[in-house]
């Protein structure tokens, strides 16, 4: 089991990878689905270890809200124009982006060793640095990336992160918090995109920086 949640927690991060790389925001989209679906992974396993049935209805929760019914909302109020056009306005090349990447992977690592009190079970120590991992590398995808989608995509996986590292420590967490979080992290994408479409009919573009020409008119 615990192979399994290092695989899931390993290709967890490689999706954040590609949102903060990859050039066409649909793909972005993508890859944070399969996030959303590795995150729900990662609880089954941990609910199948720790006999938890809350950890069964966070994964329930997780590819309801996550990969459906968000994915499903930002495909829908946003613009066919935001989906299939190519992102290229980002801040850093793909090389350097993926490299200061790696950089906050590492440094997620060496924040989260002392943590890891003697005694902490070995999901703790697979979950944690993944979590921790997963909020620096969100809050990067946000800083460097210009549009408004992968901006949102950016919290969302931040919103991932913490989870994922709380499924580990907080195993018995009550049903009503996850069901509360999920409804917030709904609505939040919502007024995102919706924001999005108006910035990209007023001014063509999905550029967060453009929200002053909006402002403007």
């Amino acid at each position: 089991m615990n192979q399994l949640n290092a695989l899931a927690g390993g290709l967890f991060i490689l999706t954040i990878f590609g949102i903060a790389a990859v050039r066409q925001v649909i793909g972005c989209l993508r890859l944070f689905v399969i996030q959303s679906v590795l995150l729900a992974a990662s609880a089954c396993i941990l609910g199948y270890a720790y006999a938890s049935p809350h950890l069964f209805a966070v994964a329930g929760i997780t590819i309801a809200a996550k990969a459906l019914l968000i994915p499903w909302l930002l495909y829908h109020v946003l613009s066919h124009v935001i989906h299939e056009r190519r992102e290229i306005t980002q801040a850093l090349n793909i090389a350097t982006s993926l490299l200061i990447a790696t950089g906050l992977t590492i440094f997620a690592y060496f924040i989260v060793h002392p943590l890891l009190i003697e005694g902490s079970t070995a999901f703790i120590k697979i979950n944690l640095p993944v979590g921790m991992a997963g909020l620096l590398l969100g809050g990067y995808v946000i800083t460097v990336r210009r549009e408004a989608l992968p901006q949102l995509l950016g919290i969302l996986t931040m919103e991932n992160g913490a989870f994922f590292a709380g499924i580990s420590i907080a195993p018995n967490l009550p049903l009503i918090a996850e069901l509360a979080a999920a409804f917030d992290v709904l609505i939040i994408a919502l007024v995102m995109g919706l924001l999005a479409r108006k910035i990209q009919k007023r001014v063509g573009t999905t550029l967060v920086g453009e929200m002053a020409r909006l402002r403007e008119e």
